[in-house]
């Protein structure tokens, strides 16, 4: 239970910026095993977005609290995720080869692509989301918590997608100082399990309420499936910005899908 407690941790302290204690650092052991957690980070992230955006609506309007909402799930994840997707735009979009590709993501300077592709993909989340939550009144549950389990889904969800890229895909950097090399060196059939199982759990909470909304998961892995399909095609394999890429795609895709479903049930 200690061990797995610390396992959790490092998910924690990589994937957030939430403080965690000292004795946790980024061993490449323990970073390996916790890809398990890493859609339970997503619970943790999505619950906070939805506590910020219930307790903004009671002070400002629902668009308003959309936003902060957003906010506090880029501030919780350092804003993690939407790096490596501007990283992957810039790369796929300006580089040729793999070596090219390769190099732009490593670059930290953003450029037109990734600048784009973040204004692209806020205006989706924020539109999407706005859209989604003017719906929820109509759920069968209070919407506060119905809007809770969308959140932590959506979050859950992209994740598990992410990650599920590290189980059926090879590591394409040869740079062992590559930060999420650790994360791509092994896994075991209780990674595969773990995420899978904190993956789906809020949607299967959530598919109680409609059974239409399992149909989610056709989209959401269509799209993973065509993401590392791509990434595959350029550089063989993925990197950490392809699977942060991944999971703002499908968080997006998730919100997308869920608005579109909800007109036929």
């Amino acid at each position: 239970m200690k061990k797995q407690l610390h396992i959790f941790l490092t998910a924690l302290m990589f994937y957030t910026r939430i403080p965690c204690p000292k004795n946790i650092d980024h061993e490449p052991v323990y970073l390996n095993k916790s890809s398990r957690y890493f859609p339970l980070i997503g619970w943790i992230v999505g619950g906070i977005c939805f506590l910020t955006f219930y307790l903004s609506e009671i002070l400002f309007d629902t668009e308003i609290a959309i936003i902060l909402s957003i906010i506090a799930g880029i501030l919780t994840t350092g804003a993690f995720h939407e790096d490596g997707f501007a990283d992957v735009c810039d790369g796929f979009g300006g580089g040729w080869t793999k070596e090219k590709i390769l190099t732009i993501m490593k670059d930290s300077a953003i450029g037109a692509y990734g600048t784009i592709g973040l204004i692209v993909l806020f205006l989706l989340k924020y539109n999407s989301l706005s859209a989604l939550i003017s719906q929820s009144t109509t759920c069968n549950l209070q919407p506060a918590i119905c809007n809770l389990l969308l959140f932590i889904s959506a979050h859950s969800l992209s994740r598990l997608a992410a990650i599920s890229i590290v189980f059926t895909h090879e590591y394409s950097r040869e740079d062992a100082t590559s930060k999420s090399k650790p994360i791509a060196q092994s896994f075991t059939w209780r990674e595969v399990i773990g995420a899978t199982f904190f993956g789906l759990l809020p949607l299967v909470f959530l598919s109680f309420l409609q059974w239409q909304f399992l149909l989610v998961l056709i989209p959401v892995f269509v799209t993973r499936f065509f993401l590392a399909r791509y990434f595959q095609k350029w550089i063989g394999g993925y990197t950490g910005d392809c699977l942060g890429a991944t999971q703002q795609v499908c968080e997006v895709i998730f919100y997308l899908s869920i608005t579109a479903l909800w007109k036929f049930i």
